[in-house]
């Protein structure tokens, strides 16, 4: 089973970025992306703040992000 370490909210947005993810629009610290692969996501984290590993996990679910990505 993969693990997914503690990670900035940078790094995981830098990830995601990657892997395809383009953003559509932003309102504050809510950015929609966009992938053709998968429905528009809303990352809603501000850059400095901590994702833990469940959290990372149900991001995974939902943008086909892999923990060697990061």
């Amino acid at each position: 089973m993969d693990t997914f370490p503690s990670a900035k909210a940078k790094r995981v947005f830098s990830a995601l970025e990657r892997i395809g993810w383009k953003t559509v629009r932003t309102t504050g610290s809510h950015k929609v992306l966009s992938h053709s692969d998968y429905p528009n996501y809303v990352f809603s984290f501000h850059d400095n703040e901590e994702i833990g590993p469940v959290m990372l996990k149900r991001i995974s679910k939902h943008t086909g992000l892999k923990p060697e990505d990061l």
